[in-house]
């Protein structure tokens, strides 16, 4: 990015302090590796946001929208435009009967959220609790834990187009499947989700919860940067059980390795650069066609300059 179009930028009127420039990726990603981006905006109102985004349009530069950067995995020559860290962090809740619904800014976290509802005594939310990330993020891609999937509780979901436009769509509407909804092949960002909650007791709520934290402490490699589930499951297969059976657990390139106490993660063990993880998938991927003619998936997302 040029010296000029940097000062343009400072100039727009968005607070200093939310601009930085050639900001290493590593700091904003859970796997901890990726290189600078060239520009990095972090986003707490919808007036930034239309500002930075017809500035972008204008000037022909890409934006890479972020959410906790827990899906993702930003390669070594990093990202060459603009990158935008959603921090919309609106709750908002309203009682109507023996229901209880809530707006929630795209930027809040799942588990400042879990915690909130806790609180509240709402129940329907202690299965996704644990999943690392933020809202707008796991609504676009439809995270889910547990058997549940945020599709069975979202109600609407607002958006702004890259024109600017606000826009807000029904569950319906979202095309929500097995991780993905429309927002991955269409260009909105996610500013406010509407969700449905019951009353329930703390208790039984805290029980839960404690119980999927206890499953994922168990049997997720938590203690290790990762960007969570690497590969998706397969319509009529278990890809963590395939990549175990293959005798992949443990499998290494550098410092990024196959989890050994879950083959569906990898994990950075502390030096692991982009690179090595990428040259890691494809290995599991090709190894995996290779012994069983099944051709796994990503479930996380590649971005930025290789």
């Amino acid at each position: 990015m040029t010296e000029n179009l940097k000062e343009q930028i400072l100039q727009l009127g968005i607070a200093k302090e939310n601009i930085l420039f050639d900001e290493p990726m590593s700091k904003h990603t859970t796997f901890k590796v990726g290189g600078p981006a060239a520009c990095y905006i972090k986003i707490d109102n919808e007036k930034d946001l239309r500002t930075i985004l017809k500035f972008a349009k204008d000037n022909h530069i890409e934006v890479t929208i972020l959410g906790n950067g827990s899906n993702v995995l930003v390669l070594d020559k990093g990202i060459n435009g603009i990158v935008l860290n959603i921090r919309l962090n609106k709750i908002e809740m309203m009682n109507f009967g023996d229901k209880i619904y809530a707006n929630v800014g795209a930027g809040v976290k799942i588990s400042i959220f879990g915690h909130l509802l806790l609180k509240n005594a709402l129940t329907g939310f202690e299965e996704l609790a644990g999943i690392p990330g933020t809202i707008g993020g796991a609504v676009r891609m439809n995270a889910g834990a547990h058997g549940k999937e945020f599709k069975d509780i979202v109600n609407t979901v607002t958006c702004m187009d890259y024109d600017g436009n606000i826009k807000q769509f029904e569950n319906k509407d979202m095309e929500f499947a097995y991780r993905r909804s429309m927002l991955k092949d269409k260009k909105y960002i996610v500013l406010e989700v509407g969700m449905q909650f019951q009353k329930g007791t703390e208790k039984e709520i805290k029980g839960k919860m404690d119980e999927y934290a206890t499953y994922r402490k168990e049997k997720q490699p938590i203690e290790y940067p990762s960007a969570g589930s690497t590969f998706k499951r397969g319509s009529d297969y278990i890809t963590a059980k395939l990549i175990d059976e293959a005798g992949l657990k443990g499998y290494h390139i550098g410092d990024a390795e196959v989890s050994n106490k879950h083959a569906g993660f990898i994990i950075n063990k502390g030096d692991a650069t982009a690179k090595d993880i990428l040259e890691l998938i494809t290995y599991v991927e090709n190894t995996i066609y290779e012994k069983f003619n099944k051709k796994i998936e990503l479930e996380i997302e590649i971005i930025g300059e290789n």
